[in-house]
Formats: C-alpha cells, structure tokens, sequence
C-alpha cells in the first residue's frame, strides 16, 4: 500500500535529505535549528552500532568545524569525549626538514579536536532526538525518483510500508556511491589510489601532550591522532597489494610495521586495539546541483583522508546549504542552488587538489623531488606568511565559509 506523507506544518513541503550519515545528520539539524521543515531518510536504523559511518575511524575535526557543531548545538553532547590538538607535527620518511605547528602561536587554544566517529554519530543522534521540524524515516530506502513541475517525488520504503513524497529540494547526502547522484544524471570522476587504509588506538610510552603527527612516505601517509587517557589514534595507509598481509598480522607484527613506518619519536607503541580497513578513492561529482537538487558530502566529493579533510569539507557543504536555505522562500531555485555552488566552488576545488596534491608530491616514490620536498617543508616551517596561510586553511577557513563555522566557542 503506498501513502501520501503527511503535508508540513507550515503548510510547504519539506526539504527532502537522503542519508543520515554524519553529513546528513548534521544538514537534518541545522536546518531545524534555522526552522526549517525537513524529511531524513536513512537506510540504517537509528542506533550507533547499525550506522556505517559511526564507525572507529578517529576523525581529526578541524577548529571551523567544531566552531560549526557548536552552533547546531552538537558539541556539548560530544566535547566531552573530543581530544584537543595543541600542536602539528609533520614530516616525510627519509627526508630532512619538517612543518611544525602551535595552537598558541595562531592565537588560539587549540588547531582542532580529535573525535572517534562513533562519538560524534551518538551526539548527532541525540541531538537529532531535540529536533522539532524534522522527520526521520529510518531504516527505510530511497526507491524510486520522478521530476515534477515543482520538485521531486520519492517514493520511499519504510517498514510500514512505501510512502510519497513531494519536495521542492532533493538532497543527495547518500554516500560515495550515491543513487541520488546516479538519478540526477551527474557524472563523477574516480581514482583508485590502489591504498588501504587502516586505524585503531595504540598507547604510547610517552604522552603524546595533544601533539597530532602526519609522515609521509613512499607507501602512504602515517598519522598519530591525540586521544584521551594518554592513547592515540593510529591511521596506517598501505600499498592495497599489501593489505591482506597487513591485515592478518599478529598485534606485535603490526605494532612492528607501525613502529617501522612511524618512528620513536613517542617511544615504543603498545596494546592496539582492533584494526579496520578501509579502501582509499577519490570520487568527485562534476556537478553539485541539478534541477531542485544538489548533492553534500561524499556524495558531492569523496578525498583521500591524509590531511583529515573528508568530514571538515562535507560539514561545510552542509552549513552553507543551510544558511542559504534558511534566507530563501523557495529552498529549490535555480538561483538559490548556483549560489550555492558557488559559494562552495573555491573550498571544494582548493581542498581536492590539497590532497590528491600531497598524496602525488609527498607520498610516491619521486627521488628527484625530495630536496624540493624537504625545502618546502622548511619554509612551511620556517616562513610566518606561510605557515600562517596553511594554518588557517587547514582549521577550515578557506575562501567564504558558512558563518556558522565563524562563531567562536563558548
């Protein structure tokens, strides 16, 4: 039996998000908070244990990231959990020089916050419970698409069977590999970067005092995420010829291959939790809108994680749509939505190229250019304007960012 959705208080249907995932979840509430009448539709049910991207990827949040959670009133259900980053240190195996960053020397009390994903996933859920003006359809699936003089239609499964829904705005926030991009007809460039990445916690035998580290190599990125109660989170990336191998070693065989790829510098590495591998690709819509529609997070672009870049960027997707959304009678025009790509063109672009960028300059095997490589890390380094340049890029100021991420922390 298929039903009509229930029209929207206001009496205007509502803005439609398919996924629930950490950008959509975040999308679903800033757009209540701004009173905006939303429908989310999520294939996993609503626990942490069945959302896939609430996994133990240890994510990295950027300070204009946390400025932004902050004001959708998702970070008080998560700081406590949240790690601060006071100090980067980053260099590259076999090579000299090395970039260096301090919170206090940028005038703030910390450069970002390192989070496990499923925290933030349970502090969404619950903020998504204070939610007024959103509806949640989950588990349920997204079926079918059909354009209409004024939207879309969707005609969506739940467990009570097939609901349709009219809306004026179809957002794809489904994934890397989204159905709603598929739908709207929008074709996306893929790269396999032939990697695989692995993460778990490891404790260290010195205290890692909030000091996040990144090293690059001939085989992939290695980064130490600070956590609480003196434990770290490890991000390995390995050839994918040499995943299967990596994946059935021992712990003191992986710790060795850590400690191979890493280095001392805090101490020996012990006690590692349980990996997961994840496949590394890079994915990027040619388009982030259609007609009454535009595509968010991984659905939009899909990075490679050195730099810690993939939820910072989708977040910010977020947030500009909302801000815009919450300003315009009508949430799907064609004016509103090329503002919005707009708005999004020189963040999105300029963070794609930084990390496919650094995984090409500072992670293949280019001999040739390691003194290039090694000066280019000193003046980072070294030279004021620059590292001034890179640090206010990498806490997520770039180009015109949401307001939202503008807000300072209470």
């Amino acid at each position: 039996m298929t039903t009509s959705f229930p029209q929207a208080t206001t009496g205007r249907p509502p803005v439609l998000i398919i996924g629930g995932g950490l950008v959509g979840a975040s999308l679903a509430i800033a757009l209540d908070a701004a009173g905006i009448e939303a429908v989310m539709v999520e294939a996993a049910a609503p626990r942490v244990g069945e959302q896939p991207s609430y996994d133990e990827r240890n994510l990295a949040l950027a300070r204009a990231t946390v400025n932004g959670l902050a004001a959708i009133g998702v970070w008080p259900h998560v700081a406590a959990q949240a790690t601060p980053i006071r100090h980067i240190h980053v260099t590259r195996a076999g090579e000299f020089g090395s970039v260096r960053m301090d919170a206090r020397q940028h005038g703030v009390d910390a450069l970002g916050w390192t989070l496990p994903a499923r925290e933030l996933g349970a502090g969404l859920l619950r903020r998504l419970d204070e939610c007024r003006h959103l509806k949640r359809l989950a588990p349920a699936k997204l079926e079918a698409l059909e354009s209409t003089p004024s939207g879309w239609r969707a005609r969506i499964q739940t467990a009570d069977g097939v609901i349709e829904l009219d809306t004026p705005l179809l957002v794809g926030a489904d994934g890397t590999a989204s159905f709603v991009r598929d739908r709207l007809g929008i074709a996306a460039e893929h790269h396999d970067y032939q990697q695989t990445l692995f993460v778990c916690t490891v404790t260290p035998e010195r205290d890692h005092a909030n000091r996040a580290y990144e090293r690059f190599s001939d085989d992939g990125p290695v980064a130490l995420l600070p956590l609480s109660g003196r434990r770290c989170g490890l991000v390995l990336t390995v050839p994918r010829e040499d995943a299967d191998a990596v994946a059935s070693l021992d712990d003191d065989g992986y710790i060795a291959l850590a400690q191979q790829r890493f280095g001392w510098r805090l101490g020996r590495l012990s006690r590692p939790g349980r990996r997961h591998p994840y496949a590394i690709q890079r994915v990027a819509a040619k388009e982030l809108i259609g007609p009454r529609a535009v595509l968010v997070g991984n659905a939009a672009q899909t990075v490679h994680p050195i730099g810690a870049q993939g939820f910072n960027l989708g977040l910010r997707d977020a947030l500009t749509l909302a801000e815009l959304v919450a300003g315009a009678d009508d949430p799907g025009s064609e004016a509103l939505l090329e503002r919005y790509a707009a708005r999004r063109a020189a963040d999105r672009e300029g963070t794609m190229a930084m990390s496919h960028g650094l995984v090409q300059l500072a992670c293949l095997a280019q001999p040739l250019l390691g003194p290039l490589r090694s000066m280019a890390m000193l003046a980072f380094d070294r030279v004021p304007p620059l590292q001034r340049l890179m640090a206010r890029r990498g806490m997520g100021f770039r180009s015109e960012p949401p307001r939202a991420v503008l807000e300072r922390l209470p």
